[in-house]
């Protein structure tokens, strides 16, 4: 028998004209924990849905056991769905609840009713089988809509942000005992949350999830300590992510300074984002430990540990979390040791788009919008096609959204020591990205214009549009 039990190839969905999920390959191990983690609207709830049956992809496939589930409708399924709205039916008690499924399969009722107290047992609800199901809390409702879900005994339980109702020490409680749910039953638990803690707490493995593609996978360590990418490390717990300059192996420059690292492979002065967590930045009064300043900002206790703002002598903010205070105003000495430094790739360096250079404008087709031509130095013959590179800094965002050259919302925000890096989504959900020190909200509607300064123009290999 293979340690495979689910295994997803290509899979993509769309609805209309807005694909929702990307390309997504992901393969589930028997009895694993994993859990399915991303922003609202980043498309897990659709990918936990298409295992269920309850959609269908637009391409793709899904295994399990290595078989096909296309076709095969939820209720033929070897799963079962707990959803963040419990679905209980109110006209029946605790015990009726659970026991709904196994009468559906006319089981006798000596083995239900045998069925249904070893589940109730083990939710912590032995007592509760003649309660009116509207009586109960939240969190004991819920381990009812467990108790019901798993006392048919499913391959795999699916679970759809299960504790998003509850209150947070009913919701801290009750991943306590999903967890040691999870080690007795020992099934397959597919869940998805877009609380990052939650999912550290839980899982086997993450899957983080964003804009319908799959980011990383790895154990909650690999995803805390290595993340692949900025979105991972700024949305999986706290982080300074910074600019810098990978000079050589183990060796890297950012806030101003050069430090020891224990990366490799990225070739030398190659831009690059370096993460270091705000519990990983230690005060030192030794001078001979010392690696850089800074003058602190604000100091706040937040129950395990204060969280400091400094700023840098070279003028970065950096987030320091330690269990001492240190005063505001204070200059403090700092150093970073080279294992806490993790250096990224750079997902890009400049807005990269391709259109048509059409004489007084290039336009351009996702984002679709026209770019005057006045200024550039170039004159390439009508119709060639282009590819242009617009550094972030010439992007403007403007507060009146028909006041650019196109229009868009404010959809990521990234803070980087000194600046915002914006990702901005138009209406035909093309990106732009912006450096900017100007403070904007997600959500934000912005107009665009992009500013004839430091953009790179070349002909796509001479074609002809």
């Amino acid at each position: 028998m293979t340690d495979t039990i689910i295994d997803i190839k290509h899979l993509s969905k769309s609805f209309g004209d807005k694909q929702v999920l990307n390309d997504i390959n992901l393969y589930i191990r028997r009895g694993e924990f994993v859990t399915l983690l991303g922003p609202s609207g980043c498309g897990k709830t659709t990918l936990l849905r298409m295992i269920a049956g309850f959609l269908q992809p637009t391409e793709g496939s899904i295994l399990m056991d290595g078989k096909e589930l296309a076709g095969i409708p939820p209720h033929q399924r070897p799963l079962n769905t707990v959803f963040q709205r419990y679905a209980l039916f109110p006209h029946l008690d605790v015990y009726d609840n659970v026991a709904f499924g196994l009468k559906l399969k006319k089981l006798p009722k000596e083995e239900i009713d045998k069925k249904v107290r070893r589940v109730l047992k083990l939710v912590a609800m032995s007592d509760y089988e003649d309660r009116d199901v509207e009586t109960l809390s939240g969190g004991q409702q819920q381990r009812i809509a467990i108790a019901r879900a798993i006392v048919n005994q499913p391959k795999v339980l699916l679970l759809d942000e299960p504790l998003a109702a509850l209150d947070l020490k009913m919701r801290k409680d009750m991943q306590t005992e999903l967890k040691e749910m999870h080690k007795k039953l020992g099934i397959t638990f597919v869940y998805v949350t877009h609380d990052q803690e939650e999912a550290l707490t839980l899982s086997d493995t993450i899957v983080v999830i964003n804009q319908g593609k799959i980011q990383q996978i790895g154990t909650p360590t690999d995803i805390y300590n290595e993340p692949v990418n900025s979105f991972v490390a700024d949305f999986i717990g706290e982080s300074n992510i910074l600019n810098g300059t990978m000079l050589q192996d183990r060796r890297v420059s950012f806030i101003g300074h050069d430090f020891d690292c224990v990366d490799e492979g990225f070739g030398e002065n190659v831009p690059v984002d370096v993460v270091v967590r705000p519990e990983d930045i230690y005060f030192t009064k030794d001078p001979a430990k010392t690696q850089f300043t800074a003058v602190v900002k604000s100091c706040v206790f937040k129950g395990v540990h204060y969280e400091m703002f400094v700023d840098t002598d070279t003028g970065n903010e950096l987030m320091i979390q330690d269990y001492d205070p240190y005063g505001v105003g204070e200059t403090v000495q700092l150093y970073i040791d080279p294992d806490d430094i993790q250096v990224m790739k750079k997902e890009r360096v400049c807005n990269t788009l391709e259109g048509v250079w059409n004489g007084d404008y290039i336009d351009f087709e996702k984002p679709e919008f026209s770019l005057p031509t006045e200024g550039l130095k170039h004159d390439f013959p009508k119709g060639t096609k282009v590819k242009v590179e617009i550094p972030f800094s010439s992007v403007d965002l403007l507060d009146d959204i028909d006041g650019g050259l196109t229009n868009g919302e404010v959809h990521f925000i990234l803070y980087k020591g000194d600046h915002y890096h914006l990702t901005i989504r138009t209406e035909d959900r093309g990106y732009f990205w912006v450096d900017t020190q100007d403070i904007w909200d997600k959500g934000d509607l912005v107009g665009i214009n992009i500013k004839n300064k430091g953009l790179k123009i070349q002909p796509i290999e001479d074609e002809k549009a």
